[in-house]
């Protein structure tokens, strides 16, 4: 599912690290448009700069050169007070590592940035319940992360990345500590986001998450080398995908 605006668009992006004969391009001069609505895999081997990609993408690294754009308003020039409260209004962040706060019940995880960028208690604990029903944790709200399986943690993550109804999803490596159940869990939820019109751009190595997308671009030495736009029937057999066929 695809919409008419962009919700990414990015032109001679580039990200430098190191000076000297240390000097090394992560991300080497990328254009890339991803219209609002469109589920985006980032695939390619380690090393190729999927993740400093997304990084670029969501503001937590800054660009050494080319111009990005977030529905419409250019980003990269921003100062990082003003970054920083994009980042929070906008784009949902997802990691391996799930990176939810251990001392906090999986309730408090998913509130948090709505608190954050100001929401009421109410308003904030209100939406945190409906997306935990959402991912299918509504009975685990009260739990802490400790008693919770990988998958559910995971599933955890993707709903406080959607807290603030974010314009974009972004997901590095989501299922990279998972075990195939798991792995399964989130692949369902993503294909249930993709169904209901988010933007997401995940970076992944497994084949499995990069067919529930609408399209799959591969990275190699920091630059695209393939842009493959998945037909309907291939992002919509994902119980076929997972051996849930009839």
């Amino acid at each position: 599912m695809t919409g008419g605006t962009l919700a990414i668009r990015a032109r001679g992006l580039s990200k430098v690290h190191g000076e000297g004969q240390a000097r090394t391009r992560a991300v080497d001069e990328v254009d890339l448009d991803v219209p609002a609505g469109q589920t985006l895999a980032v695939t390619g081997p380690s090393g190729c700069g999927k993740s400093t990609l997304l990084h670029l993408l969501g503001g937590l690294e800054r660009v050494s050169a080319g111009e990005l754009w977030l529905a419409g308003r250019r980003i990269d020039r921003l100062g990082e007070r003003a970054l920083a409260r994009l980042r929070r209004r906008a784009i949902g962040f997802v990691f391996q590592d799930f990176h939810l706060m251990e001392e906090l019940s999986a309730v408090q995880n998913v509130e948090l940035p709505a608190l954050l960028a100001g929401r009421t208690p109410r308003t904030a604990r209100r939406r945190a319940l409906d997306l935990l029903d959402r991912v299918g944790l509504a009975d685990r709200a009260q739990r802490l992360p400790a008693q919770l399986s990988g998958g559910q943690r995971q599933r955890v993550a993707i709903a406080r990345a959607l807290s603030n109804a974010p314009l974009a999803v972004l997901a590095d490596e989501p299922t990279g500590n998972l075990d195939t159940a798991a792995t399964n869990d989130v692949l369902r939820l993503f294909d249930s986001l993709r169904s209901t019109g988010q933007t997401l751009v995940i970076v992944t190595h497994d084949e499995r998450v990069a067919a529930t997308a609408d399209r799959v671009v591969s990275m190699r030495d920091g630059r695209f080398v393939d842009d493959v736009h998945l037909p309907a029937a291939s992002t919509g057999g994902l119980g076929d995908l997972l051996g849930l066929g009839g």
